[in-house]
């Protein structure tokens, strides 16, 4: 009952536009009022709830996101990956799906990944006559997919929610997030024959050199991550700093197109971010302490006890919900709302943590951008100047490929382990 009360407290409060983080904060709070608790906990619980070695890696990543964005990499790789697929039938299409996967590797965030890709690719599409919901389709559905792509924000919180490894939770992501990207080209050649997309390019040694010595600058940051990942030589905060710094250089010495001024604004705005991230972690905690005295988990636990045999159908129900909650709550409320309750129930169950964490991820991914309501498939909508209405039909064939993959991630769990126990990141 006492839950129910704080659900319809954050639930006017969001009808009244006061953002989430607050809104969170303040139902916390009314809820240890009315259910007697002492108010102390409010206190301790935003304290412990924010102090993580892991979580200053957000504003280096955050940081070097926006400053690659700045200083032109996007449009380094587009040109790059047309160059590549741009010769097959639909291959700009194609070209969407394969950028949004490394340029998630170097961004980190979905909204500024939305802005990029929406802004670099959605004026060539139009031109090459991809119809407006076509392309914004595949701008969601591939950014969705790069949700899986290291170096995520939402994989350090969750990794911190969960008490789990965040170096092996970037490595678990690769392999996954390929797995959709597959489910997604399979869609895309297929929707190019039946509407008879047009080639972007024509087969060239010489267009695929010249792009990828443009696009090589950016396509070190993953081979970095990927190989000092696997062979141990830092951790994930260090990883921050180091791709920062990579970041910084090359925005001095090569492109030499963002001034310092410029810099401070991003470092500004990156530690904003930041503190929201981390202040939403830290009011999570006081509803995390309110849902195990209240007896959440343990109800949850026998709701879901028919499931236990299948962990298959256990885990196809959490990402249901989870997508859910992603595109009401948008991702980092989802996880440290939702987490906190199924993550031990899934841990008594016997699933894989990081499998289960990659489920969540991707879950919360294809959230983002479901209709009516996910503010990713929202600002995509925005840049091709569609409504929901206009655009759903058009976006049924991209959820399904979205599922699928999701669905192969659940029935096959070394898709997520294989590369965490190779680089003996995992048991």
């Amino acid at each position: 009952m006492l839950l129910l009360l704080v659900a319809a407290i954050f639930i006017v409060l969001i009808l009244f536009s006061m953002p989430i983080v607050f809104a969170l904060g303040v139902s916390a709070m009314a809820g240890l009022f009315i259910g007697g608790y002492d108010m102390q906990v409010f206190s301790s619980s935003l304290v412990s709830g924010s102090q993580s070695w892991v979580l200053l890696a957000i504003p280096a990543f955050v940081f070097a996101g926006g400053l690659m964005e700045k200083c032109g990499m996007s449009h380094a790789l587009v040109d790059f990956t047309r160059a590549l697929v741009g010769w097959v039938k639909g291959g700009l299409g194609m070209s969407v799906i394969v950028v949004a996967y490394f340029f998630s590797d170097i961004c980190g965030s979905k909204m500024a990944e939305v802005s990029a890709l929406g802004s670099t690719l959605m004026p060539p599409l139009t031109k090459a006559g991809y119809k407006r919901e076509d392309s914004a389709s595949l701008i969601a559905a591939g950014t969705a997919m790069g949700m899986l792509v290291p170096p995520a924000i939402f994989m350090i919180v969750i990794a911190q929610v969960t008490n789990t490894s965040a170096v092996a939770l970037f490595l678990a992501g690769f392999v996954p997030a390929a797995t959709i990207m597959a489910c997604l080209m399979v869609l895309v050649w297929l929707r190019a024959r039946k509407y008879d997309w047009p080639v972007d390019t024509r087969p060239s040694v010489r267009l695929i050199a010249t792009t990828g010595r443009r696009a090589a600058v950016p396509l070190v940051i993953p081979i970095v991550i990927l190989v000092g990942f696997v062979m141990g030589v830092f951790t994930a905060t260090e990883a921050g700093a180091v791709v920062a710094g990579y970041a910084f250089f090359a925005a001095i010495l090569y492109y030499r197109n963002v001034s310092f001024i410029e810099m401070v604004r991003l470092a500004y705005d990156s530690a904003i971010l930041t503190a929201a991230v981390i202040f939403l972690l830290a009011v999570a905690s006081v509803f995390q302490y309110l849902m195990g005295v209240t007896g959440v988990p343990t109800l949850l636990a026998e709701v879901l006890l028919p499931l236990k045999s299948a962990h298959w159908l256990f885990l196809i129900a959490i990402a249901l919900i989870t997508m859910m909650f992603g595109m009401v709550l948008e991702g980092l409320p989802a996880a440290v709302v939702l987490i906190p309750v199924v993550f031990p129930i899934a841990e008594k169950m016997g699933i894989d943590p990081y499998h289960f964490n990659i489920v969540i991820t991707a879950s919360v991914g294809i959230g983002l951008f479901l209709p009516p309501m996910g503010v990713g498939l929202l600002m995509a909508l925005r840049f091709a100047n569609l409504s929901v209405g206009q655009h759903w039909r058009a976006y049924m064939p991209y959820i399904a490929a979205l599922m699928i993959g999701l669905l192969l991630i659940i029935l096959f769990p070394q898709l997520s382990l294989f590369l965490p126990r190779l680089a003996g990141a995992i048991p």
